[in-house]
């Protein structure tokens, strides 16, 4: 296979976020796609197999094209831009960074950071009702919520109500001291974090006493009409088939829902069946409903989280092919979900 060579452009302002403190970003890159990458002032020569030059040059150029839009680059941009560019699609990475749904209180901008959040943020804004499904931290919280909490102050809902079921891992609510709302918050402190970021703890107050924003666990949606409001049922593999029912048949005129959940990460007692589970079941003829299924691609915490819904995907998939089960493996659903950009490392 024979070497070659490419020179780009980086100018001295941005080759110090492109490349990452102590140059670690570059090394990466040259581990990842094994070349070399040798910096001469403003000069980047990349070395290696014409495919892995090519590549790493669209992955330094993506990174530089963010930089000059203000971002800081991060492992995540940098794990994902070198992920893309295995599918020669590393243009996406600069593509992603046009979508801003919302601003946090201190201005910072949040968009989708992947393919499969894309899809997720385009189908809540196609569908009145989305399931977003997938692993711990693929951002099917926070981008719903910040997507609400944009609904809210573009007067496309008058209000934001946003639930979860009260169920426990391994404590009964009976042990936690305080009166019922102090039992419920720990359970509802997640919604209440992604809110404070996005809104502002003031905004949210003022809001909250006016009975414009609810936070409120499952078991206070029954008997209610839900109109104008954009609500998210948080956590829903721990429903039960009833509480799922009721809470779909709450939903009024003028209302946008996102049910978001982790297969993988039920609480319910054993041999209980989970109601998105018969959801994802009842509903997939729907076309009014979208159903999105994010992977380990998807992560966008810390690259270890990543790392380890990936080892537990694959454990899981080596624990089915042997006939056993790992008591961490979801069941199949009989639905078709939309795939996230890679779809390599989807379950079947």
């Amino acid at each position: 296979m024979s070497v070659v060579e490419s020179v780009i452009d980086m100018p001295a302002e941005h080759s110090g976020n492109v490349f990452g403190s102590f140059d670690a970003y570059v090394k990466k890159i040259e581990k990842s796609l094994r070349v070399t990458i040798v910096a001469r002032g403003s000069e980047i020569k990349i070395i290696g197999p014409e495919t892995a030059v090519n590549r790493a040059s669209s992955v330094l150029g993506e990174l530089l094209t963010l930089s000059k839009r203000g971002n800081i680059i991060t492992e995540q941009n940098v794990d994902y831009a070198i992920a893309m560019s295995m599918e020669d699609n590393a243009s996406v990475i600069t593509e992603l960074d046009e979508d801003v749904i919302a601003r946090t209180v201190t201005g910072k901008p949040v968009r989708p950071k992947t393919v499969g959040q894309k899809q997720y943020v385009d189908e809540i804004r196609k569908k009145m009702i989305v399931f977003g499904i997938g692993p711990a931290g693929t951002g099917k919280t926070y981008l719903a919520m910040a997507m609400a909490i944009q609904a809210f102050k573009n007067n496309e809902v008058g209000r934001i109500i946003l639930t979860r079921p009260a169920i426990e891992a391994g404590e009964k609510l009976g042990f936690l001291p305080g009166d019922l709302q102090s039992k419920i918050d720990p359970y509802l402190r997640p919604l209440y974090d992604a809110l404070y970021q996005i809104m502002g703890a003031d905004s949210f107050l003022h809001n909250s006493e006016k009975g414009l924003i609810e936070v409120a666990p499952l078991a206070y949606m029954r008997g209610r009409t839900l109109d104008n409001a954009y609500i998210i049922l948080d956590e829903a593999q721990n429903t039960t088939p009833a509480q799922m029912k009721m809470f779909l048949t709450r939903i009024g005129f003028g209302s946008k829902v996102v049910v978001t959940g982790d297969l993988t990460q039920k609480d319910l007692p054993k041999d209980t069946q989970s109601g998105l589970e018969v959801a994802l079941k009842v509903l997939a003829g729907i076309d009014e409903i979208g159903v999105v299924k994010l992977t380990s691609q998807d992560v966008v915490r810390h690259p270890l989280v990543q790392k380890i819904v990936k080892a537990y995907d694959d454990y899981e998939s080596r624990q089915a092919r042997s006939g056993k089960s790992s008591g961490v493996s979801d069941k199949k659903t009989g639905v078709s979900y939309k795939k996230s950009g890679m779809g390599r490392n989807d379950r079947r």
